[in-house]
C-alpha cells in the first residue's frame, strides 16, 4: 500500500476484527482438550447472526468478488440467484437431516445410512481433493491479486506468493488457534464491514459514469446468456440447481456453520437470513463495479475489481476495504482448513488410524501441510485466464459425483455403499472424459448428465453386482 493513511487504517481494522474474535471467543473453549464437537461445531453454541455472517463470509471471497466482477458482464449474477435456492434446500431439506442424524461431518450421513465407513471416507478424500486443488489455491491467488491491483502494485508471480505467503499463514493461525468458533465469529465481524463498503463501492461506481451505462455492449448487460457466454440461458434448466445443492447442501466448509447452531431452528433462521442476504445484496457487489470498469477501463478481467476499488474510494476507506477484502479471504482460507481438517480427523483419521486422536494437535497438522501445498498451486491460477470460471468448471470433476452418493442415499433404500461408490467413480471418470477432451456441451450441461449418470450407475451396479433392488424412499416416512 502507497499510502500511510491506507497502511494505518488496514492494520488499525484488521486489529480490531482479531482483538473482537479474541474477546468473543476466549474462554469458550477447551485449548488443547478440545473435543471434535467443540473445535469443528463450537460445541454447538452458534447464534443465528453468526450462522448468517460465517455461511455469507465463508463464500464472499476474492473468487466471487475478483472472479465474477472480473467477467465484467450481469450475466454472472445468476451464481448468486441460484444460491437462494441452494440455501433454501440446505434449510429445508437437508439441515433435518443432519440434525436428526446427530451429524458431525456431512460426510457422517452417508455412514449412518449405507451402513459402510469406506463410502464416508472415498467422499472426505473427494472434498479434500477439491480444497487443496481448487478452493485454497484459487482464493490465495485472488485475494493476492486484489491487494495488489487496489494499491496500484505489480501483479506479477513474485508478488504474488509473497502476498498469497502472508495470507496462509495468518488464515492457518486462525483455523488452528481458534476452531469453528473463532472463524465464524471474525466472519460476521468482517461481513458486516464488506458487505458495508462493497455496497459503497457499487455506488461510487455507478457516480463515476453518472449512473450512464450507455457504450456498454448489450451482451454485458443482459441476464440471458446465449451459447457462447459463460451462463447460457438453458444452463439454468439443467446443472445450475445441482450445483447449487451440492455446494450449499452437502459441502462441509458451508453446512458446518449451520451444524454448529444449538438447535435446528435457530440453523434454519441463520440459513435463511444468509438466504436474504444473498438474494438482496450479493448479486449488485458482484457485477455492477466490473460492468462499471468496463466502461471505464475496456476489458482488463480479473484485475477490474481492484482497480475500480483504489479509483473510486477515498485512501483512508481504501484501506478499510484492504482490511475487509484481507478478512474475507483469511476467513473463508481459515474455514475450508477447519473443515477439511475436520474430514481428515473425523471420516479418515478416526476411522483407519486412531479412535481418540488429539483433535486439536492433529488439526494443525492438516492445516499447515494444506496451506503449503495449496501454495504451489497459486501460479497455476494466476495463467487462467477467468479464476470463477476455472473454479466452477474444475470442481465438476468432484461436485456432482459426490452429489450422486447423497441423492441415493436419501431418496433410496437398500443400495449398497459399494454400488454408490462405484457410481461416483463413474462420474468422476466421464466428467473428466467429457470437459477435458470431448466438450461437446458447456460444462454445467455436462454437470447435470455427471449426477444423472452416476445416480443411474449406482441403481443399476446395485442389482447387478450386489443382486439388490433399490426401493423409493420418498414419501415413505424413511428417507431421512
Amino acid at each position: 500500500m502507497n499510502s500511510p493513511v491506507q497502511i494505518a487504517v488496514f492494520v488499525a481494522i484488521s486489529a480490531l476484527i482479531a482483538l473482537a474474535t479474541y474477546l468473543h471467543c476466549r474462554g469458550k473453549g477447551k485449548g488443547e482438550a478440545a473435543d471434535e464437537k467443540d473445535y469443528f461445531l463450537a460445541n454447538g453454541g452458534l447464534a443465528w447472526y453468526f450462522v448468517a455472517g460465517s455461511i455469507t463470509l465463508t463464500n464472499l471471497s476474492t473468487d466471487q468478488l475478483i472472479g465474477m466482477n472480473g467477467n465484467q458482464m450481469a450475466l454472472l449474477a445468476w451464481w448468486e440467484f441460484a444460491a437462494v435456492a441452494g440455501l433454501l434446500i440446505l434449510c429445508f431439506v437437508f439441515l433435518p437431516v443432519y440434525y436428526k442424524n446427530n451429524c458431525t461431518t456431512t460426510t457422517e450421513l452417508l455412514q449412518k445410512k449405507y451402513g459402510d465407513k469406506h463410502i464416508r471416507a472415498l467422499i472426505s478424500v473427494l472434498f479434500l481433493f477439491g480444497n487443496l486443488f481448487i478452493f485454497l489455491p484459487a482464493i490465495l491467488y485472488g485475494g493476492s491479486l486484489f491487494l495488489l491491483s487496489m494499491t496500484g502494485m505489480d501483479t506479477g508471480l513474485q508478488n504474488l506468493m509473497i502476498t498469497s505467503i502472508i495470507l496462509a499463514t495468518v488464515g492457518a493461525c486462525y483455523a488452528i488457534f481458534g476452531g469453528l468458533r473463532a472463524v465464524a465469529v471474525s466472519d460476521t465481524y468482517s461481513g458486516v464491514l464488506i458487505l458495508g463498503l462493497a455496497l459503497l463501492v457499487v455506488y461510487l461506481a455507478l457516480q463515476a459514469i453518472d449512473f450512464d451505462l450507455s457504450g456498454i455492449p448489450a451482451e454485458r448487460l443482459t441476464l440471458v446468456g446465449d451459447n457462447d457466454s459463460p451462463i447460457p440461458w438453458h444452463t439454468l434448466l439443467t446443472g445450475m440447481i445441482f450445483i447449487q445443492t451440492f455446494y450449499w447442501s452437502t459441502n462441509q466448509t458451508i453446512t458446518q456453520r449451520a451444524m454448529a447452531a444449538p438447535n435446528i431452528k435457530e440453523a434454519q433462521k441463520g440459513v435463511l437470513t444468509a438466504a436474504g442476504i444473498r438474494l438482496l445484496i450479493v448479486p449488485a457487489i458482484v457485477v455492477i463495479p466490473g460492468i462499471v470498469s468496463y466502461k471505464l477501463y475496456g476489458d482488463i478481467g480479473d484485475p477490474a475489481y481492484g482497480r475500480i476499488v483504489g479509483d473510486v474510494l477515498p485512501v483512508w476507506l481504501s484501506g478499510a476495504f484492504a482490511a475487509g477484502i484481507a478478512a474475507a479471504v483469511l476467513t473463508t482460507f481459515n474455514s475450508i482448513l477447519n473443515a477439511s481438517a475436520a474430514l481428515y480427523v473425523c471420516d479418515i483419521h478416526e476411522a483407519y488410524v486412531d479412535k481418540d486422536p488429539p483433535v486439536v494437535k492433529l488439526s494443525a497438522i492438516v492445516s499447515i501441510a494444506m496451506s503449503i501445498l495449496a501454495l504451489v498451486l497459486v501460479p497455476f491460477f494466476a495463467s487462467q485466464e477467468s479464476l470463477i470460471n476455472t473454479v466452477q468448471e474444475l470442481y465438476g470433476l468432484l461436485s456432482m459425483p459426490i452429489l450422486s452418493a447423497f441423492i441415493v442415499c436419501l431418496a433410496f433404500r437398500n443400495v449398497k455403499a459399494g454400488a454408490a461408490m462405484i457410481g461416483v467413480v463413474t462420474g468422476v471418470a466421464f466428467y473428466a472424459y467429457f470437459s477435458m477432451i470431448w466438450q461437446p456441451l458447456h460444462y454445467i450441461h455436462g454437470m447435470f448428465f455427471t449426477l444423472v449418470l452416476s445416480v443411474l450407475t449406482s441403481l443399476v451396479m446395485n442389482k447387478l453386482i450386489f443382486g439388490q433392488t433399490a426401493e423409493l424412499a420418498i414419501g415413505r416416512g424413511d428417507a431421512a
